[in-house]
This record gives C-alpha cells, sequence and structure tokens, in this order.
C-alpha cells in the first residue's frame, strides 16, 4: 500500500511541502542536519502516529506552532487513491484521518501503511534487551492476526491491575479470578508469537544467508515462562516470589526472540556493518512474510543508507530491497551512495535547509 503524495506542514525543520512520491525507490539526498530525516519521521508518524525519534509531540512541532499536519494519499488494495492524515497539538490531541472519515485509531494508521524502519540505532534490536524483540515479534503478529492487539492490551491492563493487588492481597484466592483471564490471554498471545515466528523464521534465515552468508542463523522464541508448565500454574506456584516483588515475574510481557550465529549470541559474532546488514535482513523477512500472507506490501524506510556498510553490502541491500517490489525510501549524504538503487522508475529529492525539492 504505497504512498503516493505527501504532505507536510509545520513538522520538524521541514518547510511546507507537497510532493508526489513514486511507488517504488524515493531517494532523500542532503547534507547532516537538511532535514532528510525529518521526512523519513514524518512517514513514519503518518504509519505510526508516533515518532521514532521523540516521544515528546511539542519536539516535533515547529516553533511557534500549536500543531502539526503530515497528510498523504496511498494506494490501496484495488488500486484506488485514499487520503491518510494526522494532525498532533501541543496540548496532545491527535486526530486521524482515513479515507476521508475523521475518528480513525492509531491503530488503523498501522494497519494501513505497514513500514519498516532501519536507522543508525537500529542495533538495540540485536544488541538491547528483550523489548525491543518483542516489539519486532508484536509488528509481525499485529499485522497477521486480528485478535492479538485487543488480547495484549486487555493483558497488560490486568497485569498492571494484579501487580497492584499483589501489594495488598493475603492470600492467593484473592487473585485467582484474575489470574484466570490473565493465563487464557497469555496462552493465546504466546501461541501467536510462536507461529509468527516459526512462519516468519523460514524467510529470515533465507536472507540472512544471502546477506551472511559465512554465518548459520538460528532464531528462537521464548514464551517467558517455562514451556512445559501452563501459566495459570505459574501463577499460583511464584504467587510468594511475585508478592516479595512487588510485580508478575513471568508471563507473555518477557519474551524474547534468541538470535545465534553458529551457537553464540549475535552481538559477541558481529562487526557493527555486519550487525546493521543482520538487522536489514530480519527487516526486509518481515516485509516479505507480510506480503505472502496479507498480500500488503510493506513501506520501507531506510536512514542514513551508506552508514556502516561497504560498496559490496550496500549492493547486496538494494538488490534485495528491488526484488520485493515494495516502496522504499532513502536517505544518504551523497548520489553516489545510492547510485547502486536508482532506476528509471525512482525519484530523487534533494534537500537543503529543510526545503525539498526534485531532481
Amino acid at each position: 500500500m504505497p504512498l503516493t503524495r505527501l504532505i507536510v506542514q509545520q513538522f520538524r525543520n521541514i518547510k511546507a511541502c507537497d510532493i508526489e512520491l513514486s511507488t517504488g525507490f524515493n531517494f532523500l539526498i542532503g547534507p547532516n542536519g537538511s532535514g532528510k530525516t525529518s521526512v523519513l519521521e514524518a512517514i513514519y508518524l503518518l504509519g505510526h502516529g508516533r515518532s521514532f525519534k521523540s516521544s515528546l509531540t511539542g519536539r516535533i512541532i515547529q516553533n511557534e506552532c500549536d500543531e502539526l499536519f503530515v497528510h498523504g494519499r496511498f494506494l490501496n488494495s484495488d488500486q484506488f487513491e485514499l487520503p491518510i492524515g494526522i494532525n498532533k497539538q501541543r496540548d496532545g490531541t491527535t486526530e486521524v484521518k482515513i479515507g476521508g472519515q475523521s475518528g480513525q485509531k492509531l491503530a488503523q494508521l498501522a494497519q494501513v501503511l505497514p513500514l519498516q524502519l532501519i536507522h543508525p540505532e537500529g542495533f538495540d534490536l540485536l544488541t538491547d534487551g528483550p523489548k525491543f524483540r518483542r516489539a519486532f515479534i508484536d509488528w509481525g503478529v499485529f499485522h497477521t492476526e486480528s485478535a492479538f492487539f485487543d488480547a495484549w492490551g486487555r493483558f497488560k491492563r490486568l497485569n498492571k491491575q494484579r501487580n497492584a493487588l499483589l501489594k495488598t492481597a493475603r492470600s492467593y484466592r484473592e487473585l485467582s479470578y484474575w489470574d484466570q483471564e490473565m493465563a487464557r490471554l497469555a496462552e493465546s498471545i504466546s501461541q501467536w508469537r510462536s507461529d509468527y515466528i516459526e512462519q516468519m523464521k523460514v524467510v529470515a534465515e533465507q536472507i540472512c544467508r544471502e546477506f551472511l552468508p559465512e554465518f548459520d542463523i538460528q532464531l528462537k522464541y521464548y514464551r517467558g515462562w517455562d514451556k512445559d508448565t501452563p501459566y495459570q500454574e505459574i501463577l499460583e506456584k511464584n504467587f510468594e516470589r511475585d508478592q516479595s516483588l512487588g510485580y508478575t515475574f513471568s508471563g507473555p510481557n518477557k519474551a524474547d526472540l534468541r538470535i545465534k550465529l553458529n551457537g553464540t549470541p549475535v552481538e559477541d559474532v558481529l562487526s557493527r556493518g555486519q550487525l546493521k546488514l543482520m538487522v536489514c535482513a530480519l527487516r526486509v523477512a518481515q516485509g516479505q512474510h507480510l506480503t505472502q500472507v496479507t498480500k500488503k506490501q510493506c513501506i520501507y524506510l531506510i536512514d542514513d543508507f551508506a552508514s556502516e556498510l561497504d560498496s559490496q553490502r550496500r549492493s547486496r541491500l538494494a538488490e534485495c530491497l528491488k526484488a520485493t517490489g515494495a516502496q522504499v525510501f532513502v536517505s544518504s549524504i551523497t548520489e553516489s551512495q545510492i547510485a547502486d538503487m536508482r532506476d528509471d522508475n525512482g525519484q530523487v529529492f534533494h534537500v537543503e535547509h529543510g526545503k525539498i525539492e526534485q531532481g
């Protein structure tokens, strides 16, 4: 579901822009600080309802402005152009419109515009805590299992209530009613995640072998508690420990994706360039799996394309992205760095001091 048009107003350092986009590759060329990353950030906001650089709305609205607008048009599955837009105000108010209908939810934005972001800080997927890998898993489950979003939200609310009850409960009986519902949701969430990884890892392992043929990759899902014990039994068994900790120790909120190369954790094996290539492989694999299952095309946002990648690795990534047939946005300092990606169908935009010009 590619974007065909992008309109940005009062966002970061971008001068008001209205640009026509290629459904293939779109290149943003400009020096550091020119605003090219802000364009990617605006597209991400349009698909996620939030920035990937700041959680504070006030920081992305231009000075002396009370609100920002990011609007666009996307091609739906029937190849009709539909409008999409988000308006954010300094007081935190957000309005979403899809297909001319106001009052839409942020989750609906994500459904309409599936996005994959690859940026210089993206190593956290491989090197930081489990929450980044849970987010990676949940992106895929969200797009392939319709009941997941509500179930995961319900579980998190119940878990918060349970943690509050742990501080006052005199016996497990006071929690048992809540735990029955938590256990039901946890088992469903875990099964959806496990099924997703089993399906997606076939694509991921193949692409990782293409990018890093010298390594054998293994992806394994850890659900957050002992695999042989029902979750309700875990909750009852660990009641006293949870009470002493003040929170529920085990559960789907502790799930992880364990990634190893030749049996060793990736962060102990790969260089920075190889880590970036691995992140690219996993993101592209997710997009390809999404297309296989739902027929939707993912949109890829690649910030600072050349960072950490030599020319050979850039060529390998370019070939893989072209093969997907997806819409891709790439930021780069010079045109020479994206020479391997360019073709007759691509669009090049020059960005300087927040001004975007097609070139």
